[in-house]
């Protein structure tokens, strides 16, 4: 008995996500001490946006859903939301937001099109708030999207709106000529893949040997 010790079993350590009676907010956790670098997947974040009450996180100004993204919109931004959003969110949503994609065809609940005028006025907040938690029979995101890529989604959210509600005058002049033309005169590039080889003349079938096969 004199030679037991508990030292491996009893050390003074903090459990993660367990209680702590020795800070006054009794969270074992700690924010990161003012002046540290934390840790973060993409530069474009502000380091101030990992606070949890955040804009960047929450979507909220207050109490109030914001409608600016939390760092510059760039081509690249829109680039990913459009990847992310034909990820996750086409299979409900389609490709232009109209609410009938695929698996809406076979049953399920058909969500609310982004081109209602309800959602058209609608904050970037409130998208970034909805893919973080869900809404009626949409599940939560925010196990398969990062935060800034479910802003880049509201941006592409967005994005697409205006594309289904555009006025004339937004259109190039050189590209007016086919809004009212059909359909069939319009000219779209084939984007269809092709083998390599596909533009070259099958090979011609080798001349066997004279004399037979040596065997």
């Amino acid at each position: 008995m004199a030679g037991c010790r508990q030292d491996m079993q009893n050390q003074p350590k903090m459990i993660p996500l367990r209680s702590s009676e020795f800070f006054p907010d009794r969270r074992s956790a700690r924010y990161p001490l003012a002046g540290t670098v934390p840790r973060l997947e993409d530069a474009m974040v502000d380091r101030a946006q990992l606070d949890p009450n955040s804009y960047f996180l929450t979507g909220r100004q207050g109490q109030v859903f914001g409608n600016d993204l939390p760092f510059p919109l760039t081509r690249q931004v829109m680039e990913r939301g459009q990847q992310r959003y034909n990820i996750y969110c086409t299979p409900c949503h389609s490709k232009v937001g109209d609410g009938n994609g695929m698996v809406v065809q076979r049953g399920f609940k058909h969500p609310p099109t982004f081109h209602q005028q309800r959602l058209r006025n609608a904050p970037l907040g409130h998208f970034y708030e909805v893919i973080s938690f869900g809404w009626g029979a949409m599940p939560d995101y925010a196990a398969q999207i990062k935060p800034e890529d479910r802003w880049a989604i509201a941006a592409y959210i967005r994005a697409l709106q205006l594309s289904q509600s555009a006025p004339e005058a937004d259109v190039p002049e050189q590209d007016r000529a086919q809004l009212n033309a059909p359909p069939e005169s319009i000219a779209i590039p084939d984007t269809s893949y092709q083998s390599p080889t596909a533009t070259q003349p099958p090979a011609a079938a080798p001349t066997p040997a004279k004399g037979g096969v040596k065997p």
